[in-house]
């Protein structure tokens, strides 16, 4: 009876939810073809929410995940435009599926359901999540999560239809921004990746409140490693992905190097801060000149304007004086500052921070970005599986240790590259085979899963398809020993329906005295 009623209360929301989108869609001026694909995005959700939950376990409520779509259409979304690939209009595009305007809240997208949601949560996105006082992985780093947090949000809709789970890897935007999103998600939660992305509190700095975390849940060792390739990680990403901002950080690296050389020498650094002071000092005494004096300013204006091309031209005499105090206030806040690194302390502390500021874009220095990428994205895994090994032990209750497992055979499947998943990974196969028998041995103790064997060997031979069978629930999830000739199969059912069929690669290992189940026979594997 109570299943009845969840159901018919599963419409009302569903009914509730497509009525308010509907009436928002009526004060939009979106075509109808617009109209039709976020309705179908609605539905889809709504479809799909119930076994992206129980695959991913710690995921926003439904109603939040819908409620954030609805939002960000109304406040964030003055139009979508859908351009057919073909068209004259996807020119705009650039080659690209997608197009975002944020100041002008405007998309261009393919009519691709999936590219039409990762543009709106794209567009509804903060730009830096990460205070300024970071050097440049205020940018790098929140560009990392960002785009990782808009890859996830499509990936109800993408990897589920339901019925079925099924991930695509070339659907997914970048594999590597995903995978490290998705890293940072099942370290600290959903609940702390949402709060981090939307807080609006200027006070708060979730840098540090995630660092503290990292070092109290998994020790300071494992969460200052972590955290420094996923630093330089973010990094290499940025000048990966972004030209124009690659090109942005390699000045920054080339002008800090060059700072750093110019002030090796003391004596001939200060001469030059000294022949600098001067210089802007009588330019200072310049501009007070030229402003304080009408004939002075018009032949600066009409010097100025004779350089600048037409649409750049000052149009007064008013605004030219309010541009030559700007450039004023320029050059006595560089004085000032000049100033400062005259002073020995401040001196020492300008270069302390010029140097770190170097350690930071060493990075930079690489002859193979992508072999760098890869080799960092690999040590983060390993540092990712000692934290869950860490995590594990911890681990008390079976509820929490039941969500544990789904969130390993989560995880263990993810694409690590567009050719494999993580369980793939040659350089990581030996660790995860470690972590299952350890997830085994602790539910066969709690009473989760139901042993098989008294050989740990052969136990964990015939349980290990857990970890890797796409059936959505694992709870449901039955199996059966058969024997054909000298060799051995494990059969694994979906409930009633079989899913696959597996051959024991060392039957010989198999001893019916050591068995707790019979051939020929299903057995739920959990209790």
């Amino acid at each position: 009876m109570l299943k009845k009623n969840e159901n018919i209360l599963d419409k009302f929301v569903k009914k509730d939810y497509n009525n308010e989108l509907e009436a928002l869609l009526e004060k939009k001026y979106f075509s109808e073809d617009t109209k039709s694909i976020l309705l179908s995005i609605l539905y889809k959700l709504e479809t799909s929410y119930k076994d992206y939950k129980q695959v991913k376990q710690d995921v926003e409520t439904k109603e939040k995940m819908i409620e954030t779509f609805i939002k960000n259409i109304k406040e964030n979304c003055n139009e979508i435009k859908l351009v057919n690939p073909n068209s004259k209009e996807s020119e705009i595009l650039k080659g690209k599926s997608f197009w975002v305007e944020k100041n002008r809240k405007i998309i261009f997208c393919y009519p691709i359901e999936r590219k039409v949601l990762y543009c709106i949560s794209k567009i509804s996105q903060k730009d830096k999540i990460i205070k300024d006082k970071y050097f440049l992985i205020n940018k790098t780093l929140s560009d990392l999560i960002t785009v990782g947090k808009n890859i996830s949000t499509v990936e109800p809709l993408r990897d589920f239809n339901g019925y079925s789970w099924t991930t695509i890897s070339r659907e997914i935007e970048s594999v590597d921004h995903n995978l490290i999103y998705q890293n940072l998600a099942l370290l600290l939660g959903n609940n702390f990746m949402d709060k981090w992305l939307t807080n609006k509190e200027a006070v708060l700095d979730y840098m540090e409140i995630f660092i503290n975390k990292l070092e109290a849940t998994y020790g300071k060792e494992n969460a200052n490693e972590f955290i420094k390739r996923l630093k330089d990680i973010s990094i290499l990403l940025e000048v990966k992905y972004d030209k124009e901002a690659s090109k942005k950080i390699k000045n920054i690296k080339k002008e800090i190097e060059e700072k750093l050389e110019e002030i090796e020498d003391n004596k001939i650094f200060l001469e030059s801060l000294t022949k600098e002071k001067r210089k802007l000092t009588g330019e200072i005494r310049n501009i007070d000149e030229t402003i304080n004096n009408k004939e002075m300013l018009q032949s600066e204006y009409d010097k100025r304007n004779e350089k600048l091309p037409l649409e750049e031209k000052i149009f007064s005499i008013r605004i030219l004086s309010k541009l030559m105090e700007e450039e004023r206030a320029k050059k006595i806040e560089r004085i000032e500052k000049i100033n400062e690194l005259m002073n020995p302390q401040k001196f020492v502390e300008y270069k302390r921070n010029l140097e770190s500021k170097k350690q930071i874009l060493k990075v930079l220095d690489t002859f193979d970005i992508e072999k760098d990428i890869e080799e960092l994205k690999l040590q983060l895994q390993k540092i990712f599986l000692k934290c869950f090994e860490h995590k594990m032990k911890m681990t008390e209750t079976k509820q929490e240790m039941t969500k544990m497992i789904y969130e390993f055979r989560y995880y263990t499947m993810l694409p690590y590259s567009y050719e494999k998943s993580i369980r793939e990974v040659e350089e990581l196969k030996s660790t995860i085979e470690h972590i299952e028998r350890t997830l085994l041995e602790k539910s066969h103790n709690m009473k989760i899963i139901e042993k098989f064997s008294k050989q740990e060997d052969v136990d964990y031979e015939l349980l290990k398809y857990i970890f890797s069978t796409r059936s959505i629930n694992l709870e449901e999830i039955y199996v059966k020993l058969t024997k054909e000739k000298e060799n051995y199969f494990i059969q694994i059912f979906d409930g009633e329906s079989f899913e696959d069929k597996i051959q024991i690669q060392e039957p010989d290992k198999i001893n019916k005295k050591d068995l707790y189940i019979r051939l020929n026979k299903k057995v739920k594997a959990f209790y």
